[in-house]
């Protein structure tokens, strides 16, 4: 029998779809802008789906809205092995692994992002296994499986071990534009071809193409919606637009509407027709659900399947051996699954599946 050590990072992604790129020490702006949590019902995703699938598990938690309310929702027995504060903290996910690590506990699964695993890693480093579901705005460390579902199959399936690096952004350089990642380390994850590897940083050639070749093709009076990155930033200067490298930036007829939008603003300008442009990530795949929820499920449900634009260069495309999608409503990662053109140049394109 596994022995699971299960904790959740309850505010977790919440500063996504608000356009704060992160929640670490702006939970209260968060709230103020109207985020909602949602760590919890992935967590509830992934416990539900191990449940159906009836691995041999013993499963210790954290109390309350850390773990064990989730346990509870999803119908799992659990044992709370540490009583977090209200409101918890990350000194709280520190505790609780300090006693993951006293019980001797096969692996650590959590539900957050970097700055959860980056936690996670200062108190048990290599010596325990580690999966993340993800829940955060950024996910660049190599340990966290691609859905919720599929971490669940992960754990009933996985080839063995490895070493996967764990990394950081600074998030208050990150919400001034600033993009400063840092190596914290490697840590022991699952070996399976669902747990994502750490996201490539630098990629450069073509970008440049694939942005003259966009707008030139930019429709009169439609909105476009622009994700951030390095591709998409090279349309961007193209247009001549003080628009923002990794944030979201809503645009009409060449001039720009609203600058490192969150969900509501990207709303508010949906009147009419109107497109997505957004571009991989490096290492993931991810088209939506990683860095870029300001385009929540609202968004693209009203923009249409159709008027997703994906660009990314020839040079990421040939690391990736298909595109991902996590919007959080399954029926729209359903409707838009299948296969997509990517624009990888001036008039050149690649069709790529999306799973």
């Amino acid at each position: 029998m596994m022995k699971l050590g299960f904790l959740v990072n309850p505010i977790a992604g919440m500063g996504g779809r608000v356009g704060l790129k992160g929640t670490d020490g702006m939970l209260q702006e968060a709230i103020k802008r109207g985020a909602e949590p949602v760590a919890p019902e992935k967590a509830i995703q992934f416990l539900k789906t191990l449940k159906e699938r009836k691995i041999d598990l013993q499963i210790f938690t954290v109390s309350g809205e850390m773990g064990h309310n989730e346990c509870r929702k999803a119908g799992l027995e659990a044992r709370v092995i540490y009583k977090c504060n209200e409101p918890s903290s990350y000194i709280d996910t520190i505790n609780a692994c300090k006693e993951f690590l006293k019980i001797g506990v096969d692996a650590i699964i959590f539900v957050g992002g970097d700055g959860t695993a980056r936690d996670i890693y200062s108190v048990v480093k290599d010596s325990i296994v580690m999966l993340g579901i993800p829940a955060g705005v950024k996910m660049y460390s190599g340990v966290f499986a691609f859905t919720p579902e599929q971490a669940a199959e992960v754990i009933e399936d996985f080839d063995g071990f490895e070493e996967r690096e764990i990394m950081d952004i600074d998030e208050e350089a990150f919400r001034k534009g600033i993009f400063r990642v840092k190596l914290i380390g490697y840590a022991v994850t699952f070996s399976h071809k669902k747990v994502q590897h750490g996201k490539d940083i630098v990629e450069n050639e073509g970008k440049e193409e694939i942005a003259e070749w966009i707008i030139e093709n930019m429709e009169k009076d439609v909105v476009y919606i622009i994700g951030s990155g390095s591709t998409t930033w090279a349309i961007k200067k193209a247009l001549g637009i003080d628009g923002s490298f990794l944030g979201i930036d809503v645009i009409k007829n060449g001039k720009l509407l609203c600058r490192d939008a969150d969900e509501k603003s990207i709303l508010k300008n949906l009147n009419g027709r109107a497109k997505i442009i957004v571009s991989p990530l490096g290492g993931h795949g991810f088209i939506f659900g990683r860095g870029n929820q300001q385009i929540s499920s609202k968004v693209i449900k009203k923009v249409g399947k159709d008027g997703i634009i994906v660009v990314a260069t020839k040079g990421k495309l040939s690391k990736l051996d298909s595109l991902k999608i996590d919007t959080g409503d399954e029926n729209l990662n359903k409707a838009i699954r299948g296969y997509i053109k990517v624009i990888t140049g001036y008039n050149e394109s690649k069709i790529m599946k999306v799973i």
